[in-house]
């Protein structure tokens, strides 16, 4: 075994060939079923790109199913950046080509394939690496179809990992392509600063990473966001334009986060192209908390992952 997600255990194989496969099988404990095996085999099977895990073949018998993906040598992105030893293999201009690569993905699920596809999930556990560090976004078990002029939709089954929802989705249920950038957004933030959002916390201020990187912009310090291992690769003013796109997408309010095609041109603008400003991201509490019971109930919050929730 190889690894264990929603889905159930991750095992290592190799076809008749020699190529390496990673093999998914539903666990019977799995919070996820059947709908999200047929989901995910619906959502990747027609899809072709770099930057999406490549879905191989599947088996079904009887209560027994699995799924078969191309092997990615280096697991996920999160056993990098969030790693003391690991984080320094990842230098700035292999972050910024990780970014980059999962811009392109998404903007490919979003309008350049022939389906149209919200992931709902996208987070750094399911951004897989290969070989040479190139991503590779995964785990379609939540993603969903939609039709070509469907812009909003709305679920009372809220799935998904918080910290990464946007709060229209957690709370209300809605979700859409904006939903998904705002989740770009969290993955870039942590990228750029190795820190997680789910339980962040800094010195006397009792916030997420989104707050916290948007105190640092309001105060033009933006810089001090920036993971301590790249003091002495990054590019500043690529530093500085991630930091802004990742603002702009974890926006409070989906119509004011810039669409994925947006994001990508923003990403790849030379030095002083002009960027609108950003609002006030989602989640925000605001800077300092007035008490201990404030943080506690916030700590609770930032590190819950919501499985069901029927909307409101």
């Amino acid at each position: 075994m190889i690894g264990e997600g929603g889905f159930g255990p991750v095992y290592w194989g190799s076809l008749s060939d020699g190529q390496g496969i990673a093999v998914k099988r539903l666990s019977k404990t799995s919070r996820q079923g059947i709908e999200e095996f047929k989901n995910e085999v619906r959502s990747i099977a027609k899809l072709q790109h770099r930057n999406l895990v490549r879905l191989l073949g599947c088996c079904t018998e009887g209560e027994e199913m699995m799924l078969l993906y191309e092997y990615m040598q280096n697991k996920s992105l999160d056993n990098f950046i969030f790693d003391q030893d690991k984080r320094t293999i990842l230098s700035w201009p292999k972050r910024f080509d990780i970014i980059m690569g999962i811009a392109r993905g998404l903007l490919y699920l979003h309008h350049d394939s022939r389906l149209k596809i919200i992931h709902r999930d996208l987070k750094t556990s399911n951004i897989l690496l290969d070989e040479y560090l190139n991503p590779k976004i995964s785990d379609f078990g939540l993603a969903r179809i939609v039709g070509g002029c469907q812009n909003i939709s709305r679920t009372k089954r809220v799935i998904g990992t918080y910290g990464y929802m946007a709060p229209e989705y957690a709370f209300d249920g809605k979700f859409s392509v904006k939903s998904d950038v705002y989740s770009m957004g969290v993955v870039l933030l942590e990228i750029v600063s190795g820190k997680k959002n789910r339980g962040f916390r800094h010195t006397d201020k009792c916030d997420s990473l989104l707050g916290h990187a948007w105190l640092l912009w309001k105060e033009d310090k933006a810089l001090e966001l920036i993971d301590e291992c790249l003091k002495y690769s990054f590019v500043e003013c690529q530093v500085k334009r991630c930091i802004h796109v990742g603002l702009l997408c974890v926006q409070k309010y989906g119509e004011d986060r810039p669409a994925m095609s947006s994001v990508l041109f923003m990403l790849g603008s030379e030095e002083g192209a002009n960027l609108p400003d950003p609002k006030e991201p989602g989640f925000f509490m605001g800077g300092s908390c007035s008490n201990e019971e404030t943080c506690k109930a916030e700590s609770i919050a930032n590190t819950m992952t919501i499985t069901d929730l029927e909307a409101r």
